[in-house]
Formats: structure tokens, C-alpha cells, sequence
């Protein structure tokens, strides 16, 4: 019996294998069908397949039109059926795509981030006003939050203020006169409530299962 074992690395590859290998079977089962009308049917009978092992794209637009795509990949381009939407073609299916082009920035003050840095050129834009005080003055409070993740102890609010004046080149200008910042053990504490994991507050399944395992 075990010579009649029939081993994955011994079986075609399959092209999607979330759909698994009877599926795939169904597809060469068309292939090998000479009657077109027959393989309509077959076809068919597959995509409805197809949805039921993925109801949860029902909602996404295009349902439809991406089963028959997979279909198409899964047969190789091959089969040779009636489709509701254009055949992809294996050829357009083979390229690469291009290559994405990654932000390459490199701040002189990385721990800030770079949205601190788009959030700062905004403001330098904003009207004078109350609101662009406000919004500077909330610049100001993140970046203090910043600084104190990536060293966790007190920044006098003074070097944030040079922090946000050499960012801006000079256009934002805060200083001890200005509305205080937020106390830094009060972000620490707050920065560390975030990532804190709570634990569970009923414990009693636990203590249960090993009162069980103990009897």
C-alpha cells in the first residue's frame, strides 16, 4: 500500500491553491471536453463552485468579472468558453508590475517622523489666526509626544519650540511665552496606557480548567 501513496511533490503545481485540487481537476475535466456547448456548462458550474468557497467576496464590486479572471489563470489561458467579460490576456498577466517609488526622505530629526513634517508645511500655509495658533500649538504638543517615545525622559518645551522653528524654516515660532505644553509624565503616561496590555478581567474559565486537570 504504501508504494500506491501519492506524494504533493509528485502532483502538478497548482496555480491558486486557495481553491484547492479537485477545483483545478474540474478545470482540466473542461479542457479535456472537445463539445464547447459542454464546456459552457462545465464552466459555469465551476465559477458557481468558486463563489461558494468565497462568500465574503459577494460584496466586492466586479464579483463576478474576478472569478472568470481566475478561471482563465487557473487553466493556463487555455480554455476555450464563452465568457461574460474579456479574456485576460497571459501576456499582460506575465509583466511586471512597476516598480513603486518609496519616499527616500531623510529628516535630520527622524524620531518626529515624516507626517510631523507634512503637518508643519501645512500650518506654514494656513492664514494668521487663531485657528493656525491652535493647530501649531497642537504641532508642537505631538512632537513633544515624539521626542518623549524615543527618549523617555523630560524635553524642556524650549527645544521643541527650536525643533518646530527649524523645521518650518523659521515661519513657525513658539516660545516660552506662548501657551505651555502638556507635562511630559503626563504624554509619557499616556503613550504607555496606549501600547499596555490589559489583562483579562474574568480569570475564572482558567482557574476552572485547572481545577479539572488537578482532580
Amino acid at each position: 500500500m504504501i508504494d500506491n501513496l501519492e506524494y504533493n511533490t509528485e502532483r502538478t503545481k497548482l496555480i491558486i491553491p486557495e481553491y484547492g485540487r479537485h477545483l483545478h481537476k474540474m478545470i482540466d475535466q473542461a479542457l479535456a471536453c472537445q463539445d464547447k456547448n459542454e464546456r459552457n456548462k462545465i464552466a459555469k458550474a465551476i465559477i458557481g463552485v468558486m463563489g461558494n468557497l468565497n462568500p465574503h467576496l459577494r460584496d466586492v464590486p466586479d464579483f463576478q468579472h474576478k472569478l472568470w479572471d481566475q478561471l482563465f489563470i487557473m487553466s493556463d489561458f487555455k480554455l476555450d468558453v464563452d465568457s461574460p467579460y474579456p479574456v485576460p490576456s497571459k501576456e499582460v498577466f506575465s509583466q511586471r508590475p512597476d516598480k513603486l517609488n518609496y519616499p527616500q526622505n531623510f529628516p535630520k530629526y527622524r524620531f518626529y517622523g515624516n507626517n510631523i513634517k507634512k503637518m508643519i508645511d501645512v500650518a506654514v500655509g494656513w492664514e494668521e489666526g487663531e485657528m493656525k495658533n491652535e493647530l501649531v500649538y497642537v504641532i508642537a504638543n505631538h512632537m513633544k509626544k515624539c521626542f518623549l517615545n524615543w527618549n523617555k525622559d523630560t524635553v524642556e518645551n524650549d527645544v521643541i519650540f527650536g525643533h518646530l522653528l527649524e523645521l518650518s524654516d523659521g515661519k513657525l515660532v513658539l516660545d516660552s511665552s506662548s501657551k505651555p505644553l502638556s507635562e511630559s509624565h503626563n504624554l509619557i503616561k499616556l503613550t504607555n496606557k496606549k501600547f499596555t496590555k490589559h489583562p483579562p478581567k474574568n480569570k475564572k474559565p482558567y482557574r476552572n480548567f485547572k481545577k479539572r486537570n488537578n482532580n
